[in-house]
Parts: C-alpha cells; sequence; structure tokens
C-alpha cells in the first residue's frame, strides 16, 4: 500500500561532463596540453554516466578473492576479479593513463595524462596498478636492455589481462613489491636476499608485506644483494611458461580502496632480473616513487572534486525549513569553502604535472621545483582530503551516511593517499631532506612562489614566514609538520592569485593565510564573493 509519496529527494548526479570544470581545463591550457581536450571531455563524459559509476560500485561490493590453488591442488596463485574491474581497467588503459604518455613526444603529454587520471574518478583501487605501469618507466630506464624489451609493452593502450610470459603479451602492467614487515617506509631494513645466478639472473627469497595489484605482468622490487640493497625486475611468470615462485599468501582486508587487491607474497627464490647497479636500489626506484607520489596527489584532488560536486548537487535539489539548502548563508558557507580546498588542489596538481612534464624532458629548473612542491603538496594535500571527504558527506546528512550515496566509499578512500609512499612524517621528513641535500630546491620553490609578489599582501606576509621557518635549524625536525603546510599553502595561494578565479584566490588568502578561519570547513569570514565560487563547483548535468 501507498502510505505516502516520496518528494525533496536529489536526483541521482548523472549524466554530466566531471572534466567540465574551469580550473582543471584552465590549467590544461597553461601547463601545455590544450590538445587533449577532447580526449579529457570524452572520459569526463564516460565517468559521468550511470553505467560507468555502477562499474565502480560493482568492484567495490564485490571485492578481488585469491584463488591460491587449482581443483587438482596446483598452485596458481591467481586473484579473480569482478568484470566491473576489468571493465574499468580497460577503459583507464585504451585512454593511456598508463605508461602511454612515455611513447608520447608531444610537450605536455604528461598534463594531458595527469587530466584523464584526475577525470576518470569512478573508482580509485583501480587507479592503483595504472599508477604503478606509468611510474615504472623511469626506473627499469636504469636497465637499457630491459627497457628495451618491456618499455614498449607497458605504454601499449590495450588491456591484455591473464598470466602468460610477459613478452609474448600484447601489453603489459607493473606493479610495486617493496614493503616488508619488519620495515615499513624504511627499505633500507628490507631482509630480501637477492643471490646472482650464473646467468645472470638473481634468486629472490624472502616476504613481502604490500604487494598490490599482484596480477600485474612484472614487479620491480628491492632485495638485499652482496652489493646492498638493490631493485629487481621480476615477472609473474617466467620465459617458458611456468609461474615464477611469487607465492600469494593472502589479500589485506582493508578498510577502502576494496577492488583493488593488495596481498603479501612469500619469494620462494623467485627469478629476477637486476635494475641498476647493486646497492643502489633506493636511488634506482626514487623517481618511480615521486611519480606514484603525484598521483597521490591528484587523487586527493579527484576524491575533493568528487566530494564538492556532490554536495553542492545535493545542495541545490534539497529544501529544508522552506528553502534550497543552497540558498542557505550557511551552507553556502560551507560549499564555498569545500569548493576553495578543491580549486587549490587541483590547480597545484596541474602546476606539479607541468613541472613533471618538462623535468622529464631536461628542465632542470623545473626539477628542482618539482622536487620540493612534491613533496610538500603531497604531504598536505592528501592531508587534507579526509576531513574534506566528511564534511562533503555531511551535507547530505544521513543520506550521505548511507552506503548507496557513494559518500562512505569516498570517505574511506580518503586517508589512503596520506599512507601510500610514505606517510605523513615521511613527506614532511623527505621535504627537510631535499632542503639539506639540495638547496636550489628550495630556491626554485620561491622562486615559484614569489611570481605572485605584490599582488596579495596576505600572501607576502605568510611567504616571508615560510621563509622564515628554516633560519631556526635546531628545532626544524621538531617543526617539519607546520613548515611542510606552511610551505603548501604558500604554493597554493600563489598559483591561485595568478591563474585562479579572483573569488577563488580571496577567499583562499583570507581563511588559510590571514587567519580568519575556524578549525571546521565552512567557516569563511564574512565579505567574500561565494556565488561564483560555487557557480563552478555546480555540475552541469543534462
Amino acid at each position: 500500500m501507498a502510505t505516502h509519496e516520496v518528494f525533496n529527494q536529489v536526483p541521482p548526479l548523472a549524466g554530466h561532463d566531471v572534466a567540465d570544470e574551469p580550473v582543471l581545463l584552465d590549467g590544461l591550457e597553461r601547463e601545455g596540453a590544450g590538445w587533449a581536450e577532447p580526449e579529457v571531455r570524452e572520459l569526463g563524459r564516460l565517468a559521468g554516466t550511470e553505467q560507468a559509476q555502477e562499474w565502480g560500485r560493482l568492484a567495490n561490493e564485490h571485492p578481488p578473492v585469491l584463488r591460491t590453488h587449482d581443483r587438482y591442488g596446483h598452485r596458481i596463485d591467481e586473484v579473480e576479479f569482478h568484470p566491473a574491474w576489468h571493465e574499468l581497467m580497460t577503459v583507464a588503459v585504451t585512454h593511456g593513463l598508463h605508461a602511454a604518455p612515455w611513447a608520447d613526444t608531444r610537450p605536455g603529454a604528461h598534463v594531458a595524462r595527469a587530466a584523464k587520471f584526475y577525470a576518470w574518478r569512478v573508482d580509485a583501487g583501480h587507479g592503483c596498478p595504472i599508477s604503478m605501469t606509468y611510474a615504472a618507466v623511469p626506473a627499469l630506464r636504469k636497465a637499457p636492455e630491459l627497457a628495451a624489451q618491456y618499455e614498449p609493452l607497458l605504454a601499449v593502450r590495450e588491456y591484455d589481462q591473464g598470466l602468460r610470459p610477459p613478452l609474448t603479451k600484447n601489453a603489459l602492467l607493473a606493479g610495486m613489491s617493496m614493503t616488508e614487515k619488519q620495515g615499513g617506509s624504511d627499505v633500507r631494513a628490507n631482509t630480501t636476499e637477492a643471490t646472482p645466478q650464473p646467468d645472470g639472473t638473481y634468486r629472490l627469497v624472502g616476504h613481502k608485506w604490500f604487494t598490490s595489484a599482484p596480477m600485474c605482468d612484472v614487479f620491480l622490487t628491492l632485495a638485499q644483494a652482496p652489493g646492498g640493497l638493490t631493485c629487481f625486475l621480476v615477472p609473474r611468470v617466467l620465459p617458458d611458461g611456468e609461474l615464477n615462485p611469487m607465492r600469494l599468501m593472502r589479500l589485506k582486508d582493508k578498510l577502502g580502496n576494496r577492488s583493488n587487491a593488495s596481498s603479501e607474497v612469500e619469494y620462494e627464490n623467485a627469478v629476477a632480473w637486476r635494475v641498476g647497479d647493486e646497492g643502489r636500489g633506493v636511488r634506482t626506484i626514487i623517481e618511480m616513487v615521486n611519480l606514484t607520489r603525484l598521483d597521490c596527489v591528484i587523487g586527493a584532488a579527484s576524491g575533493m572534486r568528487h566530494g564538492v560536486t556532490t554536495a553542492v548537487h545535493h545542495a541545490a535539489h534539497r529544501k529544508a525549513f522552506g528553502a534550497y539548502l543552497i540558498d542557505q548563508p550557511l551552507m553556502r558557507n560551507v560549499l564555498a569553502d569545500l569548493a576553495v580546498e578543491s580549486e587549490a588542489a587541483t590547480i597545484t596538481m596541474l602546476r606539479l604535472a607541468g613541472a613533471t612534464d618538462r623535468s622529464v624532458r631536461g628542465d632542470e629548473a623545473e626539477a628542482a621545483f618539482r622536487r620540493l612542491g612534491l613533496a610538500v603538496s603531497k604531504y598536505w594535500i592528501t592531508k587534507r582530503w579526509p576531513a574534506h571527504a566528511a564534511e562533503s558527506l555531511e551535507c547530505l546528512g544521513g543520506n550521505g551516511y548511507v552506503e548507496e550515496s557513494g559518500m562512505p566509499r569516498l570517505f574511506r578512500e580518503s586517508p589512503l593517499n596520506s599512507i601510500w609512499e610514505g606517510s605523513g612524517n615521511v613527506a614532511a621528513l623527505d621535504m627537510l631532506r631535499a632542503v639539506m641535500r639540495d638547496p636550489q630546491t628550495l630556491d626554485a620553490f620561491f622562486g615559484e612562489v614569489d611570481l605572485a609578489r605584490g599582488a596579495d599582501k596576505r600572501l607576502d606576509a605568510a611567504v616571508q614566514d615560510a621563509k622564515d621557518a628554516f633560519t631556526d635549524t635546531a628545532t626544524i625536525e621538531l617543526r617539519a609538520r607546520r613548515v611542510a603546510e606552511r610551505m603548501a599553502l604558500v604554493l597554493q595561494a600563489s598559483l591561485l592569485v595568478r591563474h585562479g578565479h579572483p573569488a577563488v584566490a580571496d577567499a583562499f588568502c583570507a581563511s588559510r593565510l590571514a587567519g580568519d578561519w575556524g578549525a571546521a570547513f565552512g567557516t569563511l569570514p564574512p565579505g567574500l564573493d561565494l556565488a561564483p565560487i560555487i557557480d563552478r563547483a555546480t555540475p552541469k548535468t543534462t
């Protein structure tokens, strides 16, 4: 029996172009990849469809299952995924979100890839193997003979699933296998042993505590060779078709990122090829880590945008106390504050993507800026996402706390990017390490920030505070998080003042720099122009 009429419920957010946002498209053009806008928009439209959103839901509600043995007792070490996972992977690979930029000679190729990675936000889990494949190429180039064989296959825009000898496949995916139980981020504490063989290969014996996406074709891993910690390439299947003895012990039961299989692995004399010199494993792998850290920033920025557009969409269709939520002053403060944080993250990730693109093409000044800019941005932007996700969820009230809204999944994803590739302390200390080892990075960073000098007094004062923070070296490690935070804020402010919408830049400086801001979102000071900020975050549905 019908007991009531359903009304004042918000329609699904679907049928819109996820990439249709000024801060993304303006940055794409500014950073040298305007030519990629049609493909970014194509992917954005697909991300906004009900079908793509359903793939993301299904891949997380039906997480991967480990199959260690077949029915006859033979060891197979396979992970079974829901078909939705393979749909997501197909889209990501065919649109070049993996290693495709390394085969693209056009300036801005890495910026285009960053924008597409940002726009394809229907599921975070499958982004893990995509990101690792993208990041593997620079490390692999430390072994030119291996790179000549594997790099072209890593860049192919084809998703060729299934375990077969890598060099017999049409396309490959790469993973990372570094973390061990006793070490975590301290990879120098790794105990996995690598023993050289007469044929030039090595045999690996040991364990890995976190190996995500274990169905990738090849893995870059760290192990202790006679000459010290060394990087190796480990295929899942050997050239003769036999499984390499990488034993999948179990899959992790994680807070979020559930569509992605994260495993514990035992190497039982696994065959490996050395990448780079013995004893230089960390130096070999560092560029891979920097690129996956960039993807942590991109993912957090994308997650923030997802959260704020969902919140704005809800507020535009939901009434309370006789008026739409979006027209009520306090809710407008919350939405605008969320939108400011989102735009600051997006404009920063695009600048870092541009620096990445130019640095891989030999621009040393851009490489120096990127070194420090990435460290502080990885620290701060990934730290901001959980609070942002929580506030976005709360904008939907009780509906946001229900799984069907998608917001709980977004919230569960939000802490991961701060943990992955070095948690907050690691990122902040990495910033200090970069400054101590190469003071040019600090000069390059403030050279970038100072391009906005004189445009906003609040920014000028904050920049001076950030510079002064380095004068007291006795306590700087204790203050590393505060220093990294301040540096990230002045970088974001400088970019917004120079390139952002004036209302967004004014709100950012008034709140984040001038101190007139509370501990929670929705505490922007009076006198700001909130209308264009909210309008820029409003999804244009068809």
